[in-house]
């Protein structure tokens, strides 16, 4: 585990446009649940992680790296039947990434990129995962 990241260190490494998006994304996130946020070292492909969990379950995780930032979900077998069922309601480049993503023992892991025109969707995405907690 690594302390908070800038928002400037953030900028540096993906952008003013890209941040301002990866920004979007966190507060909708935060906005909907209440998680530990957890920042850790990217791993091989990424520089940082920032982790979303609580009780010891991972709700999503966010990625960074230079001029680059991804979201991943892990889809459990039951949660995998749920996102068939909305499907349809997604955009079409979320809808194949979803479909081209890898099934491992623990649940099918899918990378989408940050990009501003699937927020929405990735909100939606996690309410299969986890109905939000957080009140308004």
């Amino acid at each position: 585990m690594i302390d908070n990241i800038s928002n400037q260190e953030l900028i540096e490494l993906i952008g003013k446009s890209s941040f301002s998006v990866w920004e979007k994304l966190s507060l909708a996130i935060e906005g909907k649940y209440d998680m530990e946020c957890i920042w850790n070292d990217g791993g091989k492909a990424w520089k940082y992680e920032k982790k979303y969990r609580r009780g010891g379950k991972t709700l999503c995780c966010l990625y960074v790296k230079e001029n680059d930032s991804g979201f991943m979900i892990i889809f459990g077998k039951e949660e995998r039947k749920k996102v068939e069922e909305i499907k349809s309601e997604l955009g079409s480049q979320i809808a194949y990434i979803y479909d081209n993503a890898k099934v491992f023992h623990d649940g099918k892991w899918v990378m989408f990129p940050i990009k501003e025109e699937y927020i929405f969707d990735y909100i939606e995405l996690l309410a299969v995962k986890k109905k939000p907690n957080r009140k308004k």
